[in-house]
């Protein structure tokens, strides 16, 4: 490493004088000083009061590699579609339930498979809604033409405890992994509002339209003065809202139609008509996930 390379060369010319026998009792006791650094952990180096120059050398734990970082895991594969709208359904009780209806396009096919063998994690990586050539890039295509499938516009991961049973250029079918009355996570991109203040934002509340009021909308005092002077981080003001993903979890499916190649689900989920939507199966404690 360049950095240690050139650490090291700044404590060659580093010369230290030797220990005092009255102050610290032992005369020939090796000199050491402490080395602290961003990228190097706290470290003790041993020098000898005979040595002319010095050099740096790290233990071999630091050599060692670092444990990986893995994210969350899903419970299970997952596929991608698109949302149509929201309506209402009747169950056989006679009750009205507000659905979503999410309709798929052409796709939902597995385009890479990751392992940890050969990427240190194991992951399915899903492609949807096909394009044309021409709105792909060059890598793109070429991603997708080694193991010749068809030029989709989506590709998404989904992280998995195994992969086995998948290959790539195999399409999922909805009715395999899902089934009525099955609990799902459906997560997309919330509908963007712009800049809002902080009525419409965070939900404030207005001040007096009379009596003399001069402040109707504003959004108020946002700090003290002298103490502490500043503006804590956090605070609830005025700013762009909207646009930002979000996860609905534990919605019910109530109807799967695989003529009309849709599912209703119930309840509201992110985003417009449109909107590309993410659904995988619900991730419940100690049922499909350990508790762990």
């Amino acid at each position: 490493m360049p950095a240690i390379s050139s650490l090291s060369s700044s404590f060659s010319s580093l010369t230290l004088k030797p220990p005092n026998p009255s102050s610290h009792g032992t005369p020939n006791a090796p000199l050491s000083f402490t080395l602290r650094s961003s990228f190097i952990p706290l470290y003790k180096a041993p020098i000898s009061k005979s040595s002319s120059s010095s050099s740096l050398s790290l233990p071999s734990s630091h050599s060692a590699p670092l444990p990986l970082i893995t994210s969350s895991m899903e419970a299970g594969i997952g596929v991608m579609g698109t949302k149509l709208g929201m309506m209402s359904c009747f169950e056989e009780s006679g009750t009205v339930v507000p659905v979503t209806v999410i309709g798929f396009r052409e796709g939902n096919i597995v385009t890479q498979v990751k392992t940890e063998a050969t990427d240190g994690y194991n992951a399915v990586q899903v492609g949807y809604r096909r394009v044309r050539d021409r709105k792909l890039t060059k890598p793109e295509m070429g991603h997708l033409e080694k193991s010749g499938i068809i030029p989709l516009r989506h590709l998404q991961e989904f992280r998995l405890q195994s992969v086995e049973g998948f290959e790539p250029n195999q399409r999922l079918v909805l009715d395999e992994l899902f089934k009525e009355g099955d609990l799902v996570d459906v997560s997309g991109t919330t509908i963007g509002k712009g800049f809002q203040g902080g009525i419409k934002r965070h939900n404030f509340k207005r001040g007096q339209m009379a009596h003399g009021s001069k402040s109707h909308r504003a959004l108020g005092s946002i700090g003290a003065g002298t103490t502490p002077g500043r503006v804590y981080k956090g605070k609830k003001m005025p700013g762009r809202m909207g646009g930002t993903k979000r996860k609905i979890r534990k919605l019910k499916i109530i109807k799967i139609d695989n003529e009309l190649r849709i599912v209703m689900v119930k309840g509201a989920v992110p985003g417009k008509p449109g909107n590309l939507l993410r659904i995988t199966p619900a991730k419940i404690v100690g049922v499909n996930i350990p508790k762990n």
